[in-house]
């Protein structure tokens, strides 16, 4: 039987970027072909990596709209679509196959750290900003099914790390970090492998297994 077939969206930067990228592409959790990785930046870190790994790397320009995701995913045969540090809007992908890292808990007050602008370091930002208020306490990755609206598809996955009042933006980047690594290859190969699924429509069809939605603290 065939391995799924992924395809990995990574901004990245035009000098570093894509961790994410290669630690999925390097674990032993993901049961996967991936296909190709994508960036918004021609040269930068997701494209180094890409070749060092021998991943193909594809370019993509503006416009960010459906016929260009259409395009790359028909060109490469890719089955799903992993959004892993991906900085643009996506349209018009299918919902149920297409899902998304974020950099913190996107259950908390109705997904106040997601959203347009609450990205990468901005997300730590604002966390930080709300850690010292003492309106949270924690933080942590949220993996979620993407929808044509940042940061809203339904959550099958979060990892809820405890913050102390000393940790700074930094701190709490790479506390996050971290478990993004841990756990992004093992929860990916559980979507990709039908263990964690949605119709893409409506809510009471996801099916994600107990314990993952909402992680135990550490």
């Amino acid at each position: 039987m065939a391995r799924p077939s992924l395809i990995v969206f990574a901004s990245g930067s035009a000098t570093g970027g894509g961790s994410g990228f290669e630690n999925l592409v390097t674990s032993p959790a993901l049961d996967a072909d991936i296909v190709a990785v994508v960036s918004n930046h021609e040269h930068g870190g997701v494209r180094e990596r890409a070749e060092r790994l021998g991943v193909p790397f594809i370019f993509m320009p503006a416009p960010y709209d459906a016929a260009s995701y259409l395009t790359i995913l028909r060109d490469t045969g890719a089955e799903w679509a992993a959004l892993s540090g991906w900085l643009k809007k996506v349209i018009g992908l299918d919902s149920a196959k297409t899902f998304n890292i974020h950099p913190a808990l996107l259950s908390f007050e109705n997904g106040r750290f997601g959203g347009p602008g609450l990205y990468g370091h901005h997300v730590h930002d604002a966390v930080k900003a709300a850690l010292d208020a003492g309106e949270i306490s924690e933080s942590g990755p949220t993996m979620h099914f993407s929808t044509d609206e940042y940061d809203r598809g339904p959550i099958f996955f979060e990892y809820r790390i405890p913050l102390t009042k000393e940790m700074t933006a930094d701190d709490i980047a790479h506390a996050v970090n971290a478990a993004e690594h841990e756990w992004q290859p093992k929860i990916t190969n559980m979507v990709i492998h039908g263990e964690i699924s949605w119709n893409g429509k409506d809510a009471p069809s996801l099916k994600v297994p107990e314990g993952y939605s909402y992680f135990p603290k550490v």
